[in-house]
């Protein structure tokens, strides 16, 4: 809102006197100070861009298109050879820097729960030396993530591309289970199906024999499934998912590792939501892994990166507002005395908190570290749910499956806190907090792609609809920066 320009009498001291005393006689008034011209404000100098040689720009518009597609940005390679402007051909090659370095989305296209943020690096320095040395070329290959599990999405992109290029793979008719000993045109279906993924399967035959059991139980396993070796809805749902739909996950994931730090902690608590599993990383080195339990849709577990300072053993569980009023108030009308007979008591009148025990919502683990999303990680006492494959039913805080082992881990270089003081602790049942001597990093991320060590494509299903919320929303910013450059 504009304030309004008031003008003001200003009236010296020895005239105010005068007034007061002679009020018959005329104030002294001192005329309004006359405005003064504003001063211009220099526009900033315009951003001096490096000078191609004419070798250069035709080696960089070469990198540009090749590695758009390589990195996922595009389908096909843009032809850049009408470029010939030399302003034009830099800002392309800064554009894309950012996209491969950070990630194609503003800030504003970030959901709240995606609680990562990528840091933004103006690429102009770095390109600019690299045009001074004619290292044009390093420069490009040192622009995506510096990670392994981002260069096994790229090359898992490369090899699923040429499989849509050839046409993809052939479904399998529905119909009843196959299983072990089965035979008949939807097994030969079956073969063909596997062995366009999998090269130790034959493609010819229709018989479900070992060698088909084994090949439909590695399948299992990419995808997250039982590897139970019969077919069922879950294994031919996953099967039948097109070609074109798995790079556009292989694509949603490798922008998703843009968004992490240049360099994650060697020592770090990493959470694959999607998967539900969580793995403790000692020196860079997967040291320990466990099944966790996540956010089912509608209680998501954000990404995040935070700190893990503490375990809290025997921890009291102050219940969230929305899980009190709409599950727990409404048990207690249900079946009075419910809330006593679990432990509940009520705080100031309206907040719960349950007791801590064996039968506390918290288990015997909690591990605390800072975050927007009041979610942190904990022991539970209810062990069923780590026997599925699907784990996505909590509240959207991080159930795990050994906290006991995870608590000894994070506290094995306090001398106060032995595995056998733990267990004596957690015995006698008091709440206590034992603070980390040195914070371990914790991220909670989301893959729904990534590549096993033996470079083998794994895919778990898109239970949040973030791959495809992603698509979207970099679809639309490229519509718009389109729409936005053709003025």
């Amino acid at each position: 809102m504009l304030l309004p320009i008031l003008s003001i009498l200003s009236f010296p001291a020895g005239a105010q006197r005068a007034a007061a005393v002679a009020p018959s006689v005329a104030p002294i008034i001192t005329p309004p100070p006359v405005p003064r011209a504003p001063v211009p404000i220099a526009a900033p100098p315009a951003p001096v861009w490096p000078q191609l040689t004419a070798k250069q720009a035709e080696q960089l518009a070469g990198l540009l298109k090749r590695d758009a597609v390589a990195q996922g940005l595009r389908e096909t390679e843009a032809d850049l050879s009408a470029v010939r402007d030399n302003d034009a051909l830099v800002r392309a090659a800064l554009d894309h820097a950012r996209a491969v370095h950070s990630g194609r989305l503003d800030k504003p296209d970030f959901q709240k729960n995606w609680g990562l943020r990528p840091f933004y690096v103006d690429p102009l320095a770095g390109f600019t030396d690299a045009v001074k040395r004619d290292r044009l070329a390093d420069w490009v290959a040192n622009l995506p993530p510096p990670y392994a599990g981002y260069d096994g999405l790229q090359k898992g992109l490369a090899d699923y591309r040429k499989l849509e290029t050839a046409g993809g793979w052939p479904t399998v008719s529905a119909g009843p289970d196959l299983s072990f000993g089965m035979s008949g045109p939807r097994v030969a279906e079956l073969r063909k199906r596997l062995a366009v993924e999998d090269k130790q399967v034959s493609a010819q035959g229709d018989r479900f024999d070992n060698d088909l059991l084994e090949a439909v139980r590695r399948a299992q396993r990419r995808y997250g499934l039982n590897p139970s070796g019969l077919v069922s809805t879950q294994t031919l749902a996953a099967l039948n998912v097109p070609v074109s739909a798995r790079v556009r996950q292989i694509m949603a994931n490798m922008e998703r590792w843009r968004w992490l730090p240049a360099e994650l902690p060697k020592d770090r608590v990493q959470v694959n939501i999607a998967a539900a599993v969580l793995t403790v990383f000692d020196g860079d080195a997967p040291v320990a892994s466990m099944k966790a339990v996540t956010g089912r849709p509608g209680d998501e577990t954000p990404m995040l990166e935070s700190n893990i300072h503490s375990v809290v053993l025997n921890p009291p569980w102050n219940v969230p507002t929305s899980i009190a009023t709409g599950e727990l108030w409404p048990k207690e009308r249900k079946n009075p005395g419910y809330l006593k007979r679990n432990n509940f008591k009520v705080l100031d009148g309206k907040r719960l908190q349950q007791a801590a025990g064996p039968s506390s919502a918290l288990g015997r683990y909690k591990f605390d570290f800072n975050n927007n999303f009041s979610v942190y990680l904990h022991d539970t006492p209810t062990q069923a749910t780590f026997s599925s494959f699907s784990r996505l039913a909590s509240h959207g805080c991080v159930r795990l499956e050994k906290p006991a082992e995870l608590a000894n881990l994070l506290l094995n270089d306090d001398p106060a806190w032995s595995s056998e003081e733990i267990a004596a602790t957690v015995a006698r049942g008091k709440t206590v907090r034992a603070r980390l001597q040195q914070p371990v990093a914790v991220y909670l991320l989301y893959w729904t792609a990534f590549a096993s060590a033996n470079g083998q494509m794994n895919f778990r299903a898109d239970p949040y609809s973030w791959d495809s919320v992603l698509a979207d929303k970099i679809a639309a910013r490229s519509a718009a920066r389109q729409s936005l450059a053709a003025r």
